[in-house]
């Protein structure tokens, strides 16, 4: 006869009672996943996550009460957690899983790892320290209505990084600064302002007209001889965005005019950008101001988020959040920068201002402030019930895996609709590991396009291994026959190689490179293959979706499907500049939800021969894999019910 201790079998209890886990974030699922895991049983629970509470988690993050804004979310979740059983031995980390100190070692004191996070770098990260570990791994995401878990374990599952991801949508440098056709460039612009003149200045941010527009003129002759023109457009200077402002005290009228007028002026004397289109119109503080004072004092209805204002209503606002933002830099005093944050309403403010009156010039309708910040941010609201079933899988996947089961884990979907056969939640064998994955193979191995001539080292170690192949420490040397060092994670050792291109070290076509995370017991072999001209804004392409071998020097480049990745991601996903995990009520999501798929948390893959360029969080593109259904989710008719999610 089978003993039962509550609901469970005694064995099953036993383990539930004696069992190590690790659950990786505490905002909107981790809340529900740690109060169902101490009703469930479980005595032993780590719990790790960097962000504090904010009052907009509050009305899902239920764990979490208003005097706890500003608190570590893993203190008080453990704290409010333990009023659900107290003799639970709860352990809470205000910090984040990506810290050395969280090593291999740390993760092998666990049978379990639960994720409940929100953001790529993280989940690669933990993927792989969990690999190394050789620990289960039950994956988790949501989005709106939708949501996804799924169990990784070392050699029986395809990892996290198994199938590439898809690559958020992104825009040409030329479409940003020049011709912009969608809200969305608009916002993308506006927020780069915002670093040019208050935060880090980055030159792939770059916000004036572009002269070097290969659509500008129709010849080369005349393309590079306007990117090496005058220095003067509108009449302004063309120095640094942020030393321009600084010179003229932040003047919010000056600051206006060069972006919305002179700029704009110069703009149309690109005169061949704008015969198929229509074209922009200069926006002038002193004439809008004597012609729109007069108006003033119409009371707007609704919400005051999702209010639509006026083009004056836009320029008062540009003015007095460029006043507040100011004054912040001063209040930090020299050298100082501010980080753009979608929760902080000056910088939100100047976004939704800058973003609207650009929009304006270039006749596009304008947008409420709830609507920039949904697409400045990337934001899908949550919905606590998604996360509460989410968390109610997770902990069934995880009793099946301590019963011993493994084999009967699923990738389960939850649907927004019932599909064919009425069902909302969707389960999916498992997929093995693929043979060509670049972290879990036997032998990880990625080849990669790229000018030696152009490419510097310093480009490698950031855009390369650590953003693109998400390494955190990496150690690089050369396959020389002598063990070059080319990288080092050790801080100082290596810095003077930052600046010099690969082939002043003697990299050419065929060159191996190998690459080691010691934190992430990752080791993966990179075959560089030359190639003098890549598209415009690309900086390096990674080859097919298998790695391929670099054929030997001398030989002919052949054409090769290709993923390309840009160069670094010039509108971060996070908006946050506390923790590298968002709130989870903002999921960072890689495809549009209203095209009915997202990307994978576990699972989604890209098409083979997709291109990508800079990085954008706006948008994103849908996954094309589509899970295999086990017999229990329906027929195949049941594919076009399964959601993807990240």
């Amino acid at each position: 006869m089978v003993q039962l201790v509550g609901s469970l079998r005694k064995e099953l209890a036993d383990s539930i009672s004696t069992c190590k886990v690790l659950v990786v974030g505490a905002g909107g699922i981790g809340c529900e996943l740690l109060k169902n895991l101490v009703l469930t049983g479980f005595k032993n629970i780590e719990v790790i996550d960097l962000d504090t509470i904010d009052v907009s988690n509050l009305n899902r993050q239920f764990l979490f009460q208003k005097k706890h804004v500003g608190k570590s979310k893993a203190q008080v979740a453990k704290e409010s957690a333990l009023q659900f059983c107290p003799s639970a031995n709860i352990t809470a980390y205000h910090d984040s899983i990506m810290n050395p100190e969280y090593n291999v070692e740390f993760f092998r004191k666990f049978m379990l790892v639960m994720n409940a996070l929100d953001n790529r770098a993280a989940r690669n990260h933990v993927n792989r320290m969990c690999l190394a570990a050789d620990i289960p791994l039950i994956e988790s995401g949501t989005a709106g209505y939708l949501g996804q878990v799924t169990v990784i374990k070392k050699g029986m599952t395809e990892c996290y990084e198994c199938q590439p991801k898809p690559a958020q949508k992104t825009f040409p440098g030329c479409t940003i600064r020049n011709t912009p056709s969608e809200p969305i460039h608009c916002i993308v612009w506006a927020k780069y302002l915002f670093n040019q003149l208050f935060g880090e200045e980055d030159a792939d941010q770059e916000v004036s007209p572009d002269t070097a527009d290969p659509e500008a003129a129709w010849n080369p002759e005349e393309t590079a001889a306007r990117a090496t023109a005058s220095d003067k457009d509108g009449d302004i200077k063309r120095v640094s965005t942020k030393e321009w402002a600084r010179s003229t005290g932040y003047d919010s009228v000056k600051l206006f005019n060069k972006l919305f007028k002179d700029d704009i002026m110069y703009l149309l004397t690109m005169d061949k950008l704008w015969k198929k289109r229509k074209a922009p119109t200069p926006l002038d503080w002193h004439q809008l101001e004597n012609s729109e004072c007069p108006k003033e004092g119409t009371p707007a209805s609704g919400l005051k988020d999702q209010q639509v204002l006026d083009v004056w209503g836009y320029c008062q606002l540009f003015q007095h959040s460029v006043e507040t933002l100011r004054s912040q830099l001063q209040e930090k005093g020299e050298g100082a920068e501010l980080v753009w944050d979608k929760d902080d309403p000056p910088a939100m403010d100047f976004v939704t201002a800058a973003a609207n009156l650009r929009m304006h010039i270039f006749s596009m309708n304008m947008k409420s402030r709830f609507d920039v910040k949904s697409m400045a941010g990337n934001i899908i609201p949550a919905i606590a019930t998604t996360n509460a079933v989410i968390a109610g899988l997770i902990v069934l996947e995880g009793l099946k895996i301590l019963s011993g089961e493994l084999e009967s884990c699923r990738t389960i979907f939850l649907n927004k609709c019932p599909n064919l056969r009425k069902k909302l939640l969707v389960p999916c064998v498992l997929d093995p590991p693929s043979a060509n994955c670049y972290v879990c193979a036997s032998k990880p191995e990625v080849t990669v396009k790229l000018n030696v001539h152009k490419t510097m080292v310093l480009t490698l170690q950031d855009k390369i291994v650590k953003e693109r192949f998400g390494m955190v420490a990496p150690d690089v040397q050369i396959e020389d026959g002598k063990g070059t060092i080319l990288i080092s994670s050790e801080e100082g050792e290596t810095e003077g190689n930052n600046n010099k291109f690969l082939s002043d070290f003697g990299i050419r076509n065929g060159s191996r490179l190998q690459a080691d995370d010691f934190l992430q017991d990752y080791t993966l072999l990179i075959n560089v293959l030359h190639v003098e001209d890549l598209e415009r804004d690309v900086e390096f392409e990674v080859v097919g979706e298998a790695p391929d071998k670099a054929p030997p020097p001398q030989t002919n480049q052949e054409e090769v499907n290709s993923i390309t990745n840009g160069n670094k991601d010039s509108a971060q996903p996070s908006t946050s500049s506390k923790a590298p995990s968002e709130d989870d009520d903002i999921m960072i999501v890689d495809s549009d939800e209203e095209d009915g798929a997202a990307s994978s948390s576990a699972a989604a893959a890209a098409t083979g021969g997709t291109k990508r360029k800079h990085s954008d969080a706006e948008t994103g593109e849908t996954s094309t894999k589509r899970p295999r259904t086990d017999q229990s989710a329906g027929d195949n008719n049941d594919d076009d019910d399964i959601i993807a999610l990240d």
